[in-house]
Parts: C-alpha cells; sequence; structure tokens
C-alpha cells in the first residue's frame, strides 16, 4: 500500500480523465492522494481541492496560499481558508513557505504571508506543509519564531543539502521525496534519502510536475509515486513494499488519520 502525500490532481490538467487517474492509482496499490489546493484565492482554486476530497474517498485536501500567490494573501484569504480547513477531509495547512527562485511576490511579502499563516495552521492545529526553494535559510528560520517542534509538518519535494535536511529534522519536520529522486544527476538528493531516518519520511509526486523516470516529460499522475517508492527503496537497501508501509505509516501519524484497509505501528498505537 502507498500514499501519494502531495498533489494537485484538483488542477485543470486532469478535467477530462480525473477519474481514471485515480482508478489507475488505486490499481498500483495507492489508497490515498492528498491534494493541494494552489492558485488565486479568489478563483475557486482552494475550494475544488476541498470539493474533491468530499467527493472521492482516497482523497483528502490541504488549502494555503503559495508563496507565488503571497501577494492575494489578505483578510478576505485567511478567512476563507479558516472555513475550509474546518472540513473533516482538509488535513494540513499548505502549501506555504518562500520562493525566491521565481520571486512571483516580493520576497518581504512572501514572509509576512508564510509567517501569518504558521499562526493560522497553528491555531487551527493543523500540520502544516512547506514549499521551500532557493530560501532554505529564511525558510527554517520563520518555522522556528512561529512553530513549536511537536506541531508537525513536511518540508514537500525537498530539495535541499543536508544541512537544510538536519535542521528540518530538529524542529519536528517530515521530509518528503518527489520524482526528482529518480533523475540522472540527483546523486545529492539520493545520498540524503539514505540517512534521513526511516520514520521521518514520506513519498509524494507533485502531480502535474516532476514526473519520474521512466515518465519523465509526461504529466505526472499519482500512480507513479510507486516509481519514487522504488527509487527510495533502492537506496535504502528494502523493499519497495516496505517503503509503502513506512511511509503510509508516517503519513497517517503525521495527518491522524485511520485509512482504510492499512495497518500499521501509527495506526496501532
Amino acid at each position: 500500500m502507498f500514499v501519494d502525500s502531495h498533489a494537485h490532481i484538483d488542477g485543470p490538467e486532469y478535467d477530462a480523465d480525473r477519474a481514471q487517474v485515480l482508478e489507475r492509482a488505486r490499481a498500483v496499490g495507492i489508497i490515498a492522494v492528498l491534494t493541494v489546493g494552489a492558485g488565486d484565492p479568489a478563483s475557486g482554486a482552494l475550494e475544488r481541492a476541498v470539493q474533491l476530497a468530499e467527493d472521492e474517498p482516497m482523497v483528502y485536501a490541504a488549502v494555503g496560499i503559495h508563496p507565488h500567490e503571497a501577494r492575494l494573501f489578505d483578510e478576505a484569504a485567511a478567512a476563507r481558508l479558516g472555513r475550509l480547513i474546518r472540513h473533516p477531509k482538509a488535513i494540513a495547512w499548505g502549501e506555504i513557505g518562500l520562493d525566491y527562485h521565481y520571486d512571483n511576490s516580493p520576497r518581504d511579502v512572501q514572509r509576512r504571508a508564510f509567517a501569518a499563516q504558521l499562526k493560522l495552521a497553528r491555531e487551527a492545529g493543523k500540520p502544516v506543509i512547506i514549499h521551500s526553494r532557493e530560501a532554505d535559510e529564511d525558510t527554517l528560520a520563520i518555522l522556528r519564531d512561529e512553530l513549536s517542534r511537536d506541531h508537525g509538518g513536511v518540508m514537500h519535494c525537498f530539495t535541499g543539502g543536508w544541512r537544510a535536511a538536519e535542521a528540518a529534522l530538529d524542529l519536528g519536520m517530515m521530509i518528503s521525496f518527489a520524482g526528482i529522486l529518480t533523475f540522472k544527476r540527483a546523486d545529492e538528493l539520493r545520498a540524503i534519502a539514505r540517512e534521513v531516518p526511516l520514520d521521518r519520511v514520506l513519498i509524494e509526486t507533485d502531480s502535474p510536475y516532476l514526473a519520474p523516470v521512466p515518465y519523465r516529460g509526461r504529466r505526472n499522475e499519482p500512480a507513479y509515486v510507486i516509481e519514487v517508492a522504488r527509487a527510495l527503496a533502492a537506496v535504502r537497501g528494502l523493499s519497495v513494499e516496505e517503503i509503502g508501509r513506512r511511509t503510509t505509516e508516517n503519513f497517517t501519524r503525521l495527518f491522524r488519520l485511520h485509512l482504510e484497509g492499512f495497518r500499521g505501528a501509527a495506526l496501532d498505537r
């Protein structure tokens, strides 16, 4: 059994075949997909993620204002998020954070929106999903300021170095690996994946982006998370099935879920 801990299958890229995409995921043993609402908060993107989670038993939702749209974070957006996060299948606040690669929103605006949303997530008692690109120092500093170590969260699609991974682990975060782990030139990332404690690892697709080898260049989809699991299994010297079990267990523990058909240590406690 496997979980895709971060995807965007509520997006328009799947409007023509979303049901088939989910069926392909089920066929390879995926029991849950976390779809992460993104985009202009006034566009209905956040609501679409929650609605999909309501309609599809295997889908859960996260809501938050991505750093690309941080300039759009205001009182109205905060109020909309506050309503949506109360939905029983809205299990996380995110993705939020900093992106200094594209700078689609000014950096000071990104930092303010990030800190404000961490405070809201803390008040709501929801784990956070963190986006950090070329901004690890500021991302980690804001996390230290705004969250306690036991709050819970994940560094999504991790691409930082070992120092950033260690700092995130010290803050109580999980580390999630995506299709980049399968790329030919990702030796440094695979070395990090070998060292992260196994009870702190998640796998994801970030669909429709970053399709893993052998699907690179195509639209990504949750079924392909198996390739990320295979890459992680190879560097850890474990079976793919064991990686599936351990990462699913981590997912259920972080997001406090009982997934139908899954029994693991996280659920037995």
